[in-house]
């Protein structure tokens, strides 16, 4: 089985990159509620959050902590906030999304129609930061 998010790290379905090791992937969601709107998700299939390794689970949250750092700086927002549903995709992953009130983390809310440019725009301010904190 191969997801699409699986297709998604592995460059089949193009995408806007935010940061990526070997075992981690973040990107811009194409259908998002804030600006910046990104997806983190391990390489590794696995349908349900909690069945995670261990191992595995406590890196995918290291890499979304300091994805969020690098959005953080790239972003105006007062926080970054992590949202765990995991109905839509059948492959773990964790929505991060630029805040300022409680009320900008609404998936019910009509999602923002961005320009291809502008995605682009913030995924590179996104990368810029992502290296200068992690040296990569």
């Amino acid at each position: 089985m191969s997801t699409i998010f699986s297709k998604i790290a592995s460059g089949e379905i193009p995408s806007y990159t935010v940061a990526e090791d070997d075992s981690y992937y973040a990107f811009l969601d194409n259908n998002p509620i804030a600006k910046g709107h990104t997806l983190v998700i391990p390489r590794k299939e696995v349908d349900y959050l909690f069945d995670i390794d261990e191992q595995t689970l406590s890196g995918l949250w290291l890499f979304a902590q300091k994805t969020a750092k690098a959005m953080q700086a790239a972003i105006p927002c007062k926080r970054i906030g992590a949202v765990v549903l995991g109905l839509e995709v059948p492959h773990a992953h964790i929505h991060l999304i630029p805040l300022n009130s409680e009320a900008d983390v609404d998936f019910k809310k009509p999602k923002l129609a961005l320009e291809v440019a502008e995605f682009e725009a913030i995924a590179e301010a996104i990368r810029d930061k992502w290296k200068k904190f992690n040296g990569r």
